[in-house]
């Protein structure tokens, strides 16, 4: 870190919103799977809901019997200031991130700190980048957007599937890359939260995007986009195929454009796969009226009290879920096919993500990078390695 003496500082890594639901289940993997050496603590504004935490995480591991406890208040910049300059990571899982995140990224920014988190906001991702890259970049601080099932799965997915096409030498043709998703799993709540409120924002997620535009150098003789498909009968996987307008096909694409291994010229859509169209026509309907309902006030307000935040499904439930991504990657008349598989995603597999992805900034050796980076470009190797060993399933087909 350039303008920070991160070794002096007394912790490795801070988790803020450990007293939610999914910040809870984080703080459980960690205190489950956290190195003895690991200076950890938890963070937020509610002392007596961060005891009752930590009580519950000492059951689990005794040692944790004194896990420090920091005092900060997401809308109290001084507070966030003193939190990011006592260590090297902050990860948090508070939001609606549009809400309630950017004074937590301005404060590790300026402070040289690594900063996670688990949005799926583009519009929050953007805002971020013009706002606060450069000065991160300065700094030396590492700002990971989309830590969890947004958008780990997806980006080091296409990763992988890079890696395999590479396989015998540096791609110099085009390469055309699908993702396409499929779950059996309860809907996040926050992910409800920000689905809602992006597709009520639409003209603002639009002129955030052009602001970011306007200011993002290109990648030099390369070229890297996200690409909107439409439905259609994937010919490879029999599935029918169902864009997705979300933040996953925006942060693959910037991993493509930052790593000249994606080749020349890199596309990438993303779909939610039905195995049949009356399924993939019903999910299309579902998510045009939901889009329809979040731009009236109330009917929003509405819907995000019947999916709430801060609450989740019982562990039973959680244990019986499950996702997959398929990646299928072409280029110079190859194909590759790989696959991403866990367990609950917005949830269990969620908090795994977040704090292997924590855990690998403050410890790991990975790629030198700073400002506004993604999961792929900031850990790349290190992290596909940690989520293989934590049981994320990587394969080729």
């Amino acid at each position: 870190m350039a303008a920070s003496n991160a070794g002096d500082r007394p912790y490795d890594l801070v988790l803020l919103g450990a007293t939610g639901f999914t910040g809870g289940l984080t703080a459980e993997y960690l205190a489950d799977h956290a190195p003895a050496g690991l200076r950890w603590a938890l963070a937020g504004r509610n002392q007596g809901k961060l005891e009752a935490v930590r009580d519950r995480l000492a059951e689990r591991n005794g040692s944790l019997a004194d896990l420090p406890l920091l005092h900060a208040d997401a809308g109290d910049a001084g507070s966030l200031a003193e939190l990011a300059s006592q260590t090297k990571v902050v990860a948090t899982t508070v939001g609606p991130y549009l809400e309630h995140g950017e004074p937590l990224v301005r404060a590790c920014a300026e402070a040289g700190t690594d900063y996670l988190d688990l949005t799926g906001e583009p519009e929050f991702v953007d805002r971020m980048y013009v706002a606060h890259h450069e000065t991160a970049r300065a700094t030396g601080a590492r700002l990971v957007h989309a830590c969890g099932f947004d958008s780990i799965p997806h980006d080091l997915g296409a990763y992988f599937t890079v890696q395999q096409l590479a396989a015998d030498g540096p791609i110099t043709t085009p390469v055309t890359m699908r993702g396409i998703v499929r779950a059996g799993a309860a809907f996040s709540g926050g992910t409800f939260a920000s689905a809602l409120t992006a597709m009520s924002r639409a003209k603002q997620m639009k002129s955030a995007m052009s602001e970011r535009k306007a200011v993002e150098p290109r990648p030099e003789g390369r070229r890297a986009k996200p690409v909107g498909g439409k439905p259609h009968k994937d010919p490879l996987l029999g599935y029918w195929l169902l864009p997705m307008p979300v933040v996953d096909p925006l942060i693959v694409a910037r991993s493509g454009a930052a790593l000249p291994a994606y080749g020349p010229d890199f596309r990438y859509s993303h779909y939610a796969g039905t195995k049949t169209l009356r399924y993939a026509a019903g999910g299309a309907l579902g998510v045009g009226a939901i889009g329809v309902a979040a731009q009236v006030p109330p009917v929003r307000e509405f819907l995000k009290k019947r999916v709430p935040q801060g609450e989740g499904p019982d562990e039973r439930r959680r244990e019986k879920s499950w996702f997959t991504v398929d990646v299928v990657g072409e280029t110079d008349g190859r194909t590759v096919h790989a696959r991403v598989s866990g367990g609950d995603p917005g949830y269990t597999e969620t908090a795994k993500m977040l704090a292997e992805a924590a855990m690998c900034l403050a410890l790991d050796d990975n790629p030198e990078s700073a400002g506004q980076v993604t999961t792929a470009q900031a850990m790349g190797d290190a992290l596909l390695a940690r989520l293989q060993t934590a049981g994320i399933d990587f394969t080729v087909l």
